[in-house]
């Protein structure tokens, strides 16, 4: 949940000092990845606002909420690695905001995924009741509930900084890190609890939801395509969460990297960054706006539409 932790990779790299010809070339190749992802999940968007059927199913709530919660998560990890080759260093107070929607974002993904693997689990295993529990009121609840959690972790940390930093750190200027800003030693702990908790609690719940549909597709022989189906979009979200819990072991990850690899310190670096912060945004467009044939329908038109102009 650190999706700032690049900054410090990229301004450590800068000692090494890229070429001005390999800095240009990765600020355009994340731009143009972040540009083309964005474009995609903006197309999305638009399909979901134009068409009833989807802006009042539950499942498509929650998909377009992940495509939105993406967008802005995306957004704040790549202006954090261009403003650090930029600018090396930036205000506190603007790399605190940044932080924190990345924060917010992060901590959203799995509790989104899980929501998303119990809606699957209703609509196969209790379909007479998925009329009343999924409805599209309980359904921006939930979203609600989810910014609530992410809050209540994200904000409390601001918290204690401001109880225990002196105010004039926020007119300074720093490398923009998490672990430069939120270095207090309760917060440090407090993320590691938390993310011990919600990983163990969706962790607990896909599998759940997986079996459970596994077992009603066996006695249900009519159900068995249906319920197929549902457990491979469980399975391609159990992808999707793996994909995102790369952020919480990114900077240990590119550090024991880069002591296998340390005289490719730089490749290595941006390497690891596309991979735990860009390409687990592909994967949202894939689950529901490829392998769903109403949602295909519709987008397929648009982008076409776009594409014209």
């Amino acid at each position: 949940m650190n999706s700032s932790s690049y900054a410090l990779n990229a301004s450590s790299s800068l000692n090494y000092r890229d070429s001005p010809s390999a800095a240009v070339a990765k600020n355009v190749i994340v731009l143009a990845l972040g540009f083309t992802i964005n474009y995609i999940n903006g197309t999305l968007i638009h399909t979901f606002r134009k068409h009833q059927i989807f802006y009042l199913n539950p499942r498509y709530i929650l998909f377009i909420h992940l495509v939105v919660n993406d967008m802005i998560q995306l957004t704040s990890s790549i202006s954090l690695f261009v403003f650090t080759y930029i600018f090396y260093q930036i205000n506190v107070a603007f790399c605190c905001f940044l932080i924190t929607l990345a924060i917010f974002t992060t901590f959203n993904t799995p509790i989104n995924l899980a929501l998303m693997a119990l809606e699957c689990y209703i609509a196969i295993c209790l379909p007479l009741q998925h009329a009343e529990y999924c409805t599209t009121k309980r359904t921006y609840v939930a979203i609600g509930w989810i910014w609530a959690m992410s809050a209540v972790s994200a904000l409390s940390d601001i918290v204690i900084i401001l109880a225990t930093e002196p105010v004039e750190l926020f007119y300074s200027t720093i490398q923009c890190e998490r672990d430069n800003l939120f270095r207090h030693p309760i917060i440090v702990k407090k993320k590691e609890v938390s993310y011990l908790i919600f990983l163990i609690g969706v962790l607990l719940t896909f599998m759940y939801t997986y079996f459970r549909i596994f077992f009603a597709a066996n006695k249900a022989k009519s159900a068995k395509r249906e319920s197929k189906k549902a457990r491979n979009t469980i399975l391609l979200h159990s992808f999707q969460l793996l994909l995102s819990m790369l952020t919480y072991i990114a900077t240990a990850l590119m550090q024991a990297l880069v002591r296998w690899f340390p005289k490719q310190y730089l490749i290595v670096v941006f390497i690891s960054y596309i991979i735990i912060y860009i390409v687990p945004r592909f994967v949202s467009p894939i689950v529901y706006g490829l392998r769903d044939k109403t949602f295909k329908q519709y987008l397929k038109k648009y982008l076409f539409i776009l594409l014209q102009f």
